[in-house]
């Protein structure tokens, strides 16, 4: 079996293009760049219909070169994927091999995109960030990885050989190499190289981002719970309640990020049990925060708010307590016929870590938000109505925040994310053999003046992620404002 190339016979199509594209585009950005120090103060004019009169001379021009280029590698980029799916195996080289396994998550993109842009005008805030072209783009590489872990996770498709599978021989090979002869498996090659454990590193980058989007987002999630449960009645009530609850936040905050997150998972921190008890504290907020919500609008109509708090609270409840027991910590108490499920214990310390961290900085916010919000004229009119003090918090004046919050958690995913690299980078909270890509990283980063593809796919992938978390945050900044 041959080695695989980059792009393949359909390379010797395809590569001048892009070169010739993506040269176009640097030197019309370059030019551009030079240009604006020496341009003149524009102001907009308009034609006499009122519409914007269009630009001209040099800088119109290079402008237009820009564009084009752009687009063309966009093109570039498309034709290779098409070309990898359609096309034999190998014949469209490393990329079009990882463009054929990842064809579902392509699908579900495509799905995705179109019902979205259909239905856009329907779709409240989330299809006004399809008029954002940074908002879509960001749109589109978060749900990349979240439909990759989705694959990878939830279905066992994508990757192409064991992660944590050892083959003689391919030792920080190159990308593309053959499988030794007499090795068992379906795919021939390590499309991304081996590690230096001759582990195969593009399914460890898939397999990773299993753990990054289980993790960041649900963490994140938790920690608005608690923030907002907390931060709505210490800025609505003020008073004492406030001055104790920022005391406690502004406690928390004043240690350094990091420093937290190592005294947290390290491992004489976990075996006092500290992590478990404080899993059992911060994890019932989300029960408090459904319980007091669907109370407060549904308090004058029992009929309807006992069965549904019934269902709701017995759900979370069953869930609750089938994530604090868990093998291996002190709160290990549910029988196993009623336990749902067990987490690696890296992994749980890891969450709570998260969920603590984050919790403060979403108080704040919340509270801020609060304080601002609650002299309304809207507050005031539910108030005259005889509105309760939490349907006025949860029904009045969350909503009304939406918008910053909603930027808040897609840019706190990120942070998030790279709190998570790393942990992994210095080898805290999660197993050592974890596939997660900040541990990825620094096991590549050993042999970095060697050889350079082992920590490259997985910091090129934790790079995709954030960008695309801020991307999409920007969009929908952008878009909540013109509410």
């Amino acid at each position: 079996m041959e080695p695989l190339s980059w792009t393949g016979a359909t390379g010797a199509f395809l590569n001048p293009f892009i070169l010739i594209s993506a040269t176009c585009l640097v030197f019309a950005y370059i030019i551009q760049f030079v240009m604006s120090f020496f341009a003149a103060p524009m102001t907009l004019q308009s034609n006499a219909d009122g519409s914007l009169m269009k630009r001209g001379g040099i800088s119109s021009g290079i402008e237009n070169v820009a564009n084009v280029a752009f687009l063309a590698v966009i093109a570039a980029a498309v034709l290779y994927l098409v070309a990898g799916v359609l096309a034999p195996y190998g014949q469209a080289g490393i990329i079009g091999v990882m463009a054929k396994r990842l064809l579902p998550v392509w699908i579900a993109l495509i799905v995705t995109f179109s019902l979205s842009i259909y239905f856009k005008r329907k779709l409240g805030l989330y299809g006004k960030l399809f008029d954002s072209t940074v908002g879509m783009i960001g749109f589109g590489l978060v749900m990349f990885w979240v439909f990759t872990a989705l694959f990878a996770g939830g279905f066992d498709m994508l990757v192409t050989h064991d992660p944590l599978g050892q083959v003689s021989g391919l030792k920080n090979k190159a990308p593309g190499v053959p499988m030794p002869d007499g090795s068992t498996g379906d795919w021939p090659h390590y499309l991304l190289g081996g590690d230096n454990l001759a582990r195969d590193i593009f399914s460890r980058v898939i397999k990773g981002s299993v753990i990054v989007i289980a993790i960041a987002p649900l963490a994140t999630l938790f920690a608005f719970m608690v923030g907002i449960t907390l931060g709505l009645p210490a800025g609505y009530f003020g008073g004492k309640l406030d001055t104790v609850l920022s005391f406690l936040a502004n406690l928390i905050l004043a240690f350094p990020v990091i420093l937290l997150f190592y005294l947290l998972v390290t491992p004489e921190i976990v075996a006092t049990g500290i992590p478990s008890f404080m899993a059992a504290f911060l994890f019932v907020f989300p029960m408090v925060f459904f319980g007091v919500l669907l109370n407060s609008r549904y308090y004058t109509q029992p009929s309807k708010r006992n069965p549904m708090l019934i269902v709701v609270l017995g759900v979370l409840g069953w869930l609750y307590l089938s994530l604090i027991s868990q093998d291996g910590t002190v709160l290990n108490f549910l029988p196993d016929a009623i336990d749902g499920f067990d987490i690696n214990p890296g992994i749980l310390v890891v969450f709570v870590s998260v969920v603590f961290v984050n919790s403060p900085t979403v108080f704040r916010i919340v509270r801020g938000l609060a304080l601002d919000l609650h002299t309304r004229d809207y507050v005031a009119a539910a108030q005259t109505r005889g509105e309760g003090s939490w349907y006025i918090m949860l029904w009045e004046i969350l909503p009304n925040a939406r918008g910053p919050l909603i930027v808040d958690f897609c840019l706190r995913i990120g942070y998030t994310t790279i709190l998570l690299g790393t942990l992994g980078f210095f080898g805290l909270g999660l197993p050592p053999e974890s596939p997660d890509w900040g541990s990825t990283i620094n096991e590549g980063r050993k042999l970095l003046l060697i050889v350079a593809h082992p920590a490259l796919p997985p910091a090129i992938a934790l790079l995709s992620l954030v960008l695309g978390l801020n991307l999409l945050a920007d969009g929908l900044r952008e878009e909540s404002l013109k509410d």
